[in-house]
Formats: structure tokens, C-alpha cells, sequence
């Protein structure tokens, strides 16, 4: 036994000083040494059914692009050596030439026509605010043939030259409306709306301070656009000219009809000219290198810059007045390009449907409306419940993982629709295979094609390459609409299911109106996704005005085109005057 403390005797005080009485405290007890511990961080993984399902959706829309890239590493065949020692390199020179050209041409066109609107004041420029995005509602494919129909012998233009002017008529017998200079205007002149859209957007977000400062500090009008306003703008004009780029690399209808060799007709010509898909796959990896260097171009060129000034000196930006010389400048230099990329055009597809409807509008057309229409929105309501979906975990998760899974699965919209197609081909028909070895092992009969061929590879194609369209818009919406209310639902208790049902949708109706109609649109206009994957003798609007201006029915398929057109122009109307609402 230890001896308490107790017992030891207390040293005596010294004479003379009082010391105080020292009363019983509480027996203090000596802390036990904890072992050292060492916290190692972990990864948290958040996986939830909202996560599961979206990973599941990713993988699924990359499952043809994997195996387009797969294909590379197949054994080359004859086909093959033989295409790429005598047209890849002329595809590859003709495509990028192609792409880059009318990305320049559009960058200049959209990015000088956005700063008049946004900062200078003239006759017309309400007008102009939202009749330059017109053009972008005329399909590539359809310009094309319109162009060349009106500029053919037989077309009003030569026709007017030879009443007005024979002794000009034999200078313009053998213009030729085709080629790679044709094609670079052209595509120019109906894309050059995603520039206009995201540079405006981008210049009415700007302070006025800056661009007054650079006035003061004696610079022009012309220098403070240059150095100022352009500079500030760069993210935006990147982000419209990437997209240029990306349609141009995507279109088969107007390459085709113009005759330039590109990586999109090169892949149709070896599956169906030459008949080996191998050859296709390659020359479709090919064309996907290309797009995701254009993807890292882009990425590089914008960065993370983001410019913008402080909150105290943001003001809006107060156009310039113009007048005389400049206001009429500002004005032709706006009209040109509504002329040219949707007034003639439309007039003349007008003109011929007019002509043409009495023989052409039958109930085999309008059946043909019905499917193209019924397809269009099947399309566009499976891919924005997989938007929901996406954006919805991406909101629950809040993660790298999410994010991640988030941004692979909206890359399709890359992809041109080529290369998506014979990706679509390959995995299909060997679960077409799969099934039907299953189904005539039980039956003893062959079913045949089950998926692949049908309505349901086309769906799932487009949902590959539009879910893109959806989800950005979706994305937002959850932000802007159900900041706050869907994490205050479920902190009472409610799953999230229930959340998105009671709160999220009802909160969100019209933006998943204006994603429906997005992606309709677009599934309504798309042409070689549904050339290649539409079941046989089924026909759509778009392949029925590409089948007929290829073969020399330029008149009748006008029709057809009118109806694309008209549909397009109250979505792209609906997003311009959406983006228009910046001002600070």
C-alpha cells in the first residue's frame, strides 16, 4: 500500500506569519495519456441512387464514342491503307481549311454586328437585336441548295441577267455554284449567329467605366473596341466561334451538295460507297481527334479568365448615338447578313413552295409532318428527363465525382453526328445479335433487327448528341428557380424524390418547356444521325428536302424546308430575347 497524502507532515511556517487554515479540496486525479492517433483523410465517395443513375447514363452515351475510338486499335484492312495513302490527307486539309474558315469569317461578322447592336444607337437597331439571329434557323444543307438553285441557268438570277443585260448572260452560263469557297460563305453566313448571341450577351454585361476610361485617356472609338471591349469579350467569342467550328465539321448535307470532300462525306463513302464499316470507324476517329483538339484549343484560348469590373463601378453600357454616315454603315452592315443569310433564301423557298405545294403537300406529306414531329418529341422528352436526372444529382452530390460525370455526359454535343452514328451501329448490332440468337434459340425463328434500325437507335443517337442542349438550360434552372427551396424541403424531412416532384418541376415548368423545345429543334433540323439510323422507307422532314434537292428537285423540296424553318425561328427568337435580358 502506498501511504496517503495526506499523512506526510506539512512543513512549519515561519514565526511571525500567519498562515491560512488549508481546507480539503477535491482529490485531483491524473489525466490517463491517450495513444497517438493520426487522422488519414478519405476520399467520400458520394454515391447515392441519384449518383448511380447518372454515372449510368454517362456510360451509356459514351458508349459509341468509346467504340469509335476503340476501332483504331482493330487490325486495318485493304480499304483502309488504300484511303489513307490517297484522300485522309486531303479529308483532314479540307476539313480543318473548311472549319477554320468560316470560323473566322463568323467571328468577324458576329462580333462587329453584336457591338453595334449592343453599343451604338442607329435607325433599325431594335430591328436588328433580334432579326440577326434569323439566319440561324436555315439549315446549312438547305442554303446550300437554295443558293445553287437560284444561281443554276435555270435559276431567276441568270434568268433576270439574260432579260436585263445579254451581253452579260455568256459571263455568268458557267458559274458554278459549289466548291470550298462557296461552302466557307455559306456555312459564314447561317452560323454566324452563335457569335452574335454570345458576344452581345457578353458586351451588355460590361461596365460602362472601362470603356469611358479608355475614351478619357484619348483612344478612339474604333481603338477602345479593339483594346477594350474585345478583350473583355474573348471568353464569349472563343466559346461562338468553337461552335462554328463544331457545326462545320458536323454538316454532310451542304459538303455534300457543293461537292468539298470532307471527313463527314468521306465516312459516308466508305460505308455505303465502298461498304466497309472499318474504314468509317477509322476515318470517324480521325474526325474525333479533330473535334477534341478543337475542344482543347478552345479551352486553352478561354481559360478560367473571367473579366469583370467591381460592384461599385458596374453601370450598364449606354450605346453611342450615330448619325448620318456611321448610322448608315452601321445599318447595311447589319442588314447584310439578314439579307443574305435568311431574307433571300426564304424568300426564294417561298417563292418555289408556292409552286410546288399543290403537287407535293398530300397526305403522304403530311404523314410525314406527323412522324417527324411524333420522333422530334419523343426525342426531345427522353432527353430532358435524362437532364433532370444529371443535373439533379449534380445538385444533391456537389462533388468532384458529380461534376465530373456531369461534364461527360453533355461532350456528345462535340460530337459530330457521323461519328456518333457509326458508334451508335457498332454496340447495337451486336446486342441485335445477342438477342437474336436468344430469340431463335427459344422460338427457332430469327427476329431480326430489335434495336438496331429502329426508332429506338435513332432516339437513343439523339440523346447522345443533345443531351447537351438540356441540360446547360436545366442546369440553370436549378440555380436560379429552386435556390434555397429544394434544401429547405429536404431538412424537413422530405426525400429527395419528393422534393424534385413537389418542389423542384412545378418551380421549373418553363424552363423545361424551353429545354423541350430546344432539343425539338434541333432533333427536328438533324440530318446524318437520322440518315444513317432511320428505319428503311422512313423518312423525316430533313432527309426528305436533302433526298430531293440531290436529286435535282430543288422546287419540291422547299416544302419540307419551310416547315423547318418555320419552327426554328420562334425557339431561336425565345433564347435571343433570354440571353438579351443581361443588363446589368
Amino acid at each position: 500500500m502506498i501511504p496517503a497524502a495526506a499523512s506526510a507532515p506539512a512543513p512549519a511556517a515561519p514565526s511571525g506569519v500567519a498562515v491560512p487554515e488549508r481546507r480539503p479540496g477535491p482529490a485531483v486525479v491524473p489525466a490517463l495519456r491517450r495513444p497517438l492517433s493520426i487522422r488519414v483523410p478519405r476520399f467520400r465517395l458520394a454515391w447515392n441512387p441519384w449518383t448511380l443513375a447518372a454515372a449510368l447514363i454517362a456510360v451509356a452515351l459514351w458508349v459509341p464514342i468509346l467504340m469509335v475510338a476503340r476501332g483504331v486499335l482493330e487490325p486495318a484492312g485493304e480499304t483502309w491503307a488504300h484511303l489513307a495513302r490517297t484522300v485522309l490527307p486531303g479529308y483532314a486539309a479540307t476539313s480543318i481549311v473548311l472549319a477554320a474558315a468560316a470560323g473566322a469569317l463568323a467571328l468577324v461578322v458576329g462580333a462587329g454586328t453584336a457591338w453595334l447592336v449592343a453599343a451604338c444607337a442607329f435607325p433599325g437597331r431594335r430591328f436588328f437585336e433580334w432579326a440577326l439571329v434569323l439566319p440561324l434557323s436555315v439549315p446549312a444543307y438547305v442554303a446550300a441548295y437554295t443558293y445553287a438553285g437560284m444561281l443554276d441557268v435555270a435559276g431567276p438570277v441568270q434568268r433576270v441577267i439574260r432579260t436585263l443585260f445579254p451581253s452579260l448572260a455568256d459571263r455568268f452560263l458557267h458559274v458554278e455554284v459549289a466548291g470550298l469557297g462557296v461552302a466557307i460563305l455559306i456555312f459564314a453566313g447561317v452560323l454566324y449567329p452563335y457569335v452574335y448571341v454570345a458576344a452581345r450577351a457578353s458586351f451588355l454585361r460590361q461596365s460602362r467605366t472601362a470603356l469611358e476610361a479608355s475614351r478619357v485617356l484619348g483612344r478612339s472609338a474604333a481603338s477602345t473596341f479593339f483594346r477594350v471591349a474585345l478583350p473583355l469579350a474573348r471568353p464569349a467569342l472563343v466559346a461562338g466561334a468553337s461552335l462554328v467550328v463544331l457545326e462545320v465539321l458536323n454538316d454532310y448535307g451542304a459538303v455534300k451538295y457543293l461537292g468539298v470532300s470532307t471527313f463527314t462525306t468521306g465516312i459516308f463513302r466508305a460505308w455505303f460507297g465502298l461498304g466497309d464499316l472499318d474504314a468509317a470507324i477509322r476515318l470517324a476517329a480521325f474526325l474525333l481527334l479533330v473535334v477534341f483538339a478543337v475542344l482543347t484549343l478552345e479551352r486553352l484560348q478561354r481559360g478560367r479568365r473571367s473579366v469583370a469590373p467591381s460592384a461599385e463601378m458596374e453601370r450598364p453600357l449606354e450605346p453611342y448615338r450615330l448619325r448620318g454616315w456611321a448610322a448608315a454603315a452601321a445599318f447595311t452592315a447589319c442588314a447584310v447578313p439578314v439579307l443574305f443569310g435568311f431574307l433571300i433564301p426564304v424568300a426564294q423557298l417561298v417563292y418555289w413552295a408556292a409552286r410546288t405545294a399543290p403537287r407535293v403537300v398530300d397526305a403522304e406529306f403530311v404523314a410525314m409532318l406527323a412522324r417527324s414531329f411524333a420522333l422530334a418529341l419523343g426525342a426531345a422528352a427522353l432527353v430532358v428527363a435524362l437532364a433532370v436526372v444529371i443535373a439533379y444529382a449534380a445538385r444533391l452530390g456537389r462533388s468532384a465525382l458529380v461534376r465530373g460525370i456531369a461534364r461527360v455526359a453533355v461532350l456528345g454535343y462535340a460530337v459530330p453526328g457521323a461519328v456518333i452514328a457509326v458508334g451508335v451501329l457498332v454496340p447495337l448490332g451486336a446486342l441485335d445479335r445477342a438477342l437474336g440468337s436468344i430469340v431463335q434459340a427459344i422460338t427457332g425463328a430469327s427476329p431480326g433487327l430489335v434495336i438496331g434500325g429502329t426508332v429506338l437507335a435513332l432516339i437513343y443517337a439523339y440523346s447522345v448528341r443533345y443531351l447537351a442542349v438540356a441540360y446547360l438550360p436545366v442546369e440553370a434552372g436549378f440555380e436560379r428557380e429552386c435556390r434555397g427551396l429544394d434544401e429547405a424541403s429536404r431538412c424537413l424531412g422530405v426525400p429527395p424524390l419528393a422534393t424534385l416532384r413537389r418542389v423542384g418541376l412545378p418551380l421549373m415548368r418553363g424552363v423545361l418547356a424551353g429545354a423541350l423545345i430546344l432539343v425539338f429543334v434541333d432533333v427536328l433540323k438533324e440530318l446524318p444521325l437520322t440518315l444513317v439510323l432511320r428505319p428503311f422507307d422512313f423518312d423525316t422532314l430533313a432527309t426528305r428536302a436533302y433526298q430531293l434537292a440531290s436529286d435535282e428537285q430543288v422546287a419540291e423540296s422547299a416544302n419540307a424546308a419551310l416547315v423547318l424553318i418555320a419552327v426554328s425561328v420562334p425557339a431561336i427568337i425565345g433564347v435571343n430575347r433570354l440571353l438579351g435580358r443581361a443588363r446589368p
